[in-house]
């Protein structure tokens, strides 16, 4: 079922949103599809870093150390799961103010399947040149936001006009827990727990 959707929401997204919406399913299936697609960027980077090298764009290839990889890769797995898990609890937060009353399970829903597109991005990271993880990244973004107004309307139940303002509140909610994901990776870095290079 979790595939049918990945694919129904590249192919077809209304119509897999209302497949979604009529077929809620259990928290374990959403639990579950982002547990697994959450694995993709964290194994992806760890690999690049180890054995590709990442190309910022001048000078040598950079490899990581083995253990500072593993140790980036499972930081930035908990740190998608956790975006995920406050997305949707801000979402389910949020939706009381236009008029809607939605389970959590409908709003970790909303958050698990508009992140998955971010969440593929992380196929990206085995070309690791700058440039090219940067323009899929931007796709990947541009769709995951189209999802998300896409299925504001249908997984939540508000009318498309108050869909649109619901939605844009979501995106700007997302884009301040990813400015606090990154800034606590600086803090973390500065701490010491930085990359290691090889």
């Amino acid at each position: 079922m979790m595939l049918n959707h990945l694919m129904g929401l590249y192919t077809h997204p209304k119509e897999e949103w209302h497949t979604i919406e009529k077929n809620h399913e259990a928290v374990k299936s959403s639990l579950s599809h982002v547990l697994l697609i959450a694995l993709i960027p964290a194994i992806c980077s760890y690999f690049a870093t180890v054995h590709i090298g990442w190309n910022p764009g001048v000078g040598e290839l950079l490899f990581l150390t083995s253990k500072s990889a593993m140790f980036m890769s499972v930081g930035m797995y908990f740190g998608l799961l956790g975006g995920v898990f406050a997305l949707a609890y801000l979402a389910y937060w949020m939706a009381h103010t236009f008029d809607a009353n939605p389970t959590y399970t409908q709003s970790l829903e909303l958050a698990a399947y508009t992140a998955t597109p971010l969440f593929m991005v992380g196929f990206a990271a085995l070309y690791p040149v700058l440039w090219f993880i940067m323009l899929i990244g931007l796709i990947g973004v541009t769709y995951s936001v189209y999802l998300l107004y896409a299925g504001v309307p249908i997984i939540m139940n508000i009318p498309e006009e108050k869909g649109f303002i619901y939605a844009s509140s979501v995106v700007t909610a997302g884009l301040v827990l990813l400015v606090a994901l990154m800034g606590s990776s600086v803090i973390l870095w500065s701490l010491g727990f930085g990359p290691m290079l090889q």
